[in-house]
């Protein structure tokens, strides 16, 4: 019974930690500020209101450089929307359509079914645009960032400071102390009043970098919350069986003294 219980200890611990050891090794030199996540934590869910302001700023800013190749524009109702908002969202959108009488690409108007592309045409292209660094695609891009969520926050927040005496910040770079060595090719995405959001949120800086964030988790972690309720479950499922397992214990070593 005590082994029984000490096992199902260990196995609550574990599952706390193990995200945070991962965190934690992913973490730099300069730790990220802190900040409260809705999606956070074994009880987590996704604000959908902040998951669709954040496509809205993905759209409006990040994919002038950035794709999201494993999404289709159909993954979108995920985040709460209709069949016929998903369709005038892809509607607006180019997709390819082989080539034409002159043998030139060609495009249609994208559908539910079509990813959403890149900018570039190729991975050349993409780094001879940007000073030899291509822009990562960003459907993943939560999972594989070193620091996660908050890191990706501080890094679109963190640019404008002045870098540390001595250090040289290369030609057409910028100085964040969140990116990789401290310098970044990307410039500051976002600015105040940079997207106008149809709830009538206002996009402050710090608003566009908490939505944009959260909704490239959602898309890299579409099934962060059934995860977490099946977690939930287990644990309750283990802790009942605790109960019986040591009410069982008791009934059959009731006789021996």
């Amino acid at each position: 019974m005590r082994r029984a219980a000490i096992c199902l200890f260990l196995l609550v611990i574990a599952a706390g930690t193990i995200g945070a050891g991962g965190r934690a090794r992913a973490q730099s030199a300069n730790p990220v500020p802190p900040h409260a996540w809705s999606f956070s934590g074994p009880l987590g869910n996704f604000d959908m209101a902040a998951v669709q302001r954040g496509y809205a700023v993905y759209d409006r800013v990040c994919s002038a450089c950035h794709g999201m190749t494993a999404l289709t524009y159909g993954d979108l109702g995920g985040m709460g929307l209709t069949e016929e908002q998903v369709a005038r969202i892809a509607h607006a959108h180019r997709a390819p359509a082989g080539t034409d009488a002159a043998g030139k690409p060609a495009t249609r108007p994208a559908t539910a079914d079509d990813h959403l592309r890149s900018p570039y045409a190729t991975p050349a292209i993409a780094a001879a645009a940007n000073h030899g660094a291509p822009p990562p695609d960003q459907s993943r891009l939560e999972v594989v960032y070193p620091g996660g969520a908050s890191r990706m926050r501080a890094l679109l927040l963190g640019y404008g400071q002045a870098p540390p005496p001595g250090m040289q910040v290369p030609a057409g770079s910028f100085y964040n102390p969140y990116a990789a060595n401290g310098v970044i090719a990307m410039p500051p995405p976002l600015h105040d009043g940079g997207v106008a959001y149809a709830d009538g949120t206002a996009p402050t800086t710090a608003q566009q970098a908490d939505d944009v964030v959260t909704f490239l988790t959602w898309a890299a972690r579409p099934h962060l919350e059934e995860r977490h309720r099946t977690g939930v479950r287990v644990i309750v499922f283990l802790l009942v069986l605790l109960v019986l397992t040591f009410c069982l214990k008791r009934r059959i070593w009731s006789d021996v003294h």
